[in-house]
């Protein structure tokens, strides 16, 4: 039914295939940055919480019957550590970022959203009446500026950013949130890849920058990534979530979030505050490697090394495999240009990663 199109997408060198991938290989592939995934206590830690509930299984939707105090628990200690008036648990950040620009641009008012956003946000997007979209380029606050300037709609301004960027690495801009509040906007920021990474408290860019968190804020987060679990978060003040509460329809129409999923969430972001300094020295030692053997200067974990060839970048990513390690061969349409997507995760051994490091410069290195 579809064969053509498969086979120019084969073509291509950009068809796609799910894989169960051998436990011997090191994982410099997936977005488990903090290696608690494999962390057995948190996971023992998250089913003796989940038991002591008197159901294990959501039931409905958070707005019926499916919201329970271990969802309450979890969202009053990201509101605590990250200074967020109110909160709320959502199925996963895919979901996260269609509640939130979906349902909070009204009519009259205006997104602008970076051009390198979660490809979920730029679908939520999509939903809108596109006189009321406005792209900016990459990170570029004076675009986004020059845009904000230009822009007479009298309804709200709303600014989606990413903390940090997924594929490129890239941190959001500090005078984008001085933008912010320049011109009474309300900001999104994505902390999917940021949270749990970045920040003396490890909490993602307002940590990483200090920012003092004002009403015209929203964060969103994920579980999937640092945390080790599966859902999300959106943190803004209590106006907002109640907003979202009565108007977003992944969060109306959607099975509360798993039990168990939140209570290992819960156990993770306690496991970080109380291990931040260890994990930020490993954090550091790692980005280290990088910049010695790659000679990129990353202020994240995820570390692009650009191709431009997508059989290369799957030769390369195959030659890796065959010495014992899983990278990223990203390609079109997430990229414009093929990369090794390579993350340096804390739970590697350093001679292992300055391995991995040394392979991929060498065979990127041959034509």
């Amino acid at each position: 039914m579809y064969e053509k199109e498969l086979e120019s997408i084969r073509k291509a060198n950009r068809f796609r295939n799910r894989e169960v991938f051998s436990k011997d290989l090191f994982d410099l592939a997936s977005n488990d940055y903090l290696g608690l995934a494999q962390n057995r206590s948190l996971l023992k830690k998250a089913y003796k919480r989940v038991l002591k509930n008197h159901y294990f299984s959501p039931k409905a939707s958070m707005l019926v019957n499916g919201y329970s105090k271990i969802h309450q628990k979890f969202e009053k200690l990201l509101c605590k550590v990250n200074g967020f008036e109110n909160g709320i648990i959502v199925g996963s950040g895919f979901l996260a970022n269609i509640s939130l620009i979906e349902a909070m641009v009204r009519k009259g008012d205006t997104l602008f959203i970076d051009e390198e956003y979660h490809a979920s946000g730029i679908l939520a997007s999509k939903l809108l009446e596109s006189k009321q979209v406005i792209t900016f380029n990459h990170n570029d606050e004076k675009d986004l500026e020059e845009k904000l300037k230009s822009c007479f709609s009298k309804g709200r301004k709303i600014i989606a950013i990413e903390g940090v960027y997924s594929m490129s690495g890239n941190l959001a801009k500090k005078e984008i949130f001085d933008l912010a509040k320049k011109y009474d906007a309300i900001l999104i920021v994505d902390e999917a890849h940021s949270s749990g990474v970045i920040g003396e408290n490890l909490l993602g860019v307002f940590d990483y920058y200090n920012i003092k968190i004002e009403k015209n804020h929203i964060k969103m987060g994920t579980l999937g990534k640092a945390y080790g679990s599966y859902g999300a978060y959106i943190l803004a003040n209590k106006n907002i979530i109640e907003f979202l509460q009565n108007r977003a329809k992944p969060i109306i129409y959607s099975t509360a979030p798993s039990l168990f999923d939140t209570a290992l969430g819960y156990e993770s972001l306690k496991y970080i505050i109380n291990n931040k300094k260890v994990l930020r020295q490993k954090i550091k030692e790692n980005l280290n490697i990088i910049q010695s053997y790659l000679g990129i200067n990353s202020r994240s974990l995820i570390i692009p090394i650009i191709v431009d060839d997508n059989k290369k970048v799957l030769k390369i990513q195959k030659i890796l495999k065959e010495n014992g390690f899983l990278v990223g061969a990203i390609r079109q349409p997430t990229v414009k240009k093929a990369i090794i997507r390579l993350i340096a995760k804390v739970d590697i051994k350093a001679n292992e990663l300055k391995k991995a490091c040394n392979l991929i410069k060498d065979l990127n290195a041959n034509k």
